[in-house]
């Protein structure tokens, strides 16, 4: 197995889960088995380069590990491929949600500037699933996100399986006590 890590809006493989992540699986000896590529911010590119990072995962399969806007794609990417996916602090709508973002944007890691448009916003509409199987879910959420409302989440993955954290942030300050659970869910050793 093989976990594919998706960040988050304006993220980067550089953000602290993503290296925290990739850090304590090679610790383990799982290093090879973690991928975090370095999401375009056109929707389609995202998608695109995910799943060309999907078809080269281990014999085993692959488990998606999505961070807010990383959870919308994981989400539209277990559902098309019906793989597992993690999901921490998704976001759920991002079509409606990054709609008052318009305008130039700045990745927080690497600087690099774009323009955010409406043809961003219509590609995350054309991108929502209409419905989730909740048992390829694993969600992992704070109630004191700052950004995202969690109980959409824990509405939208009803029934699937459910970590709610009180307080926290968008951050996810919780992540490292959830890592044993996340690679036990990818069907890779958790010690």
């Amino acid at each position: 197995m093989s976990i594919v890590y998706l960040h988050g809006f304006n993220s980067a493989p550089q953000s602290h889960k993503a290296q925290f992540m990739h850090r304590y699986m090679t610790e383990r000896g799982l290093g090879a088995h973690f991928v975090c590529p370095a999401l375009p911010h056109q929707p389609d590119e995202a998608i695109a380069l995910v799943e060309r990072e999907m078809a080269r995962a281990a014999p085993g399969g692959v488990t998606l590990v999505g961070s807010s806007l990383g959870g919308f794609y994981a989400t539209h990417l277990a559902e098309k491929h019906r793989v597992r996916a993690v999901l921490l602090n998704p976001a759920v709508r991002p079509g409606r949600d990054l709609e008052s973002y318009l305008g130039i944007q700045r990745n927080l890691y690497t600087g690099a500037e774009y323009e955010l448009t409406r043809e961003h916003v219509a590609a995350w509409r054309r991108l929502d699933v209409a419905v989730v199987h909740p048992e390829r879910y694993l969600l992992i959420v704070e109630t004191g996100d700052e950004v995202l409302d969690y109980r959409e989440a824990v509405a939208r993955y009803a029934g699937a399986r459910q970590v709610i954290v009180a307080g926290g942030d968008h951050t996810l300050k919780s992540f490292p006590e959830h890592l044993p659970l996340i690679l036990e869910f990818a069907g890779l050793p958790a010690r």
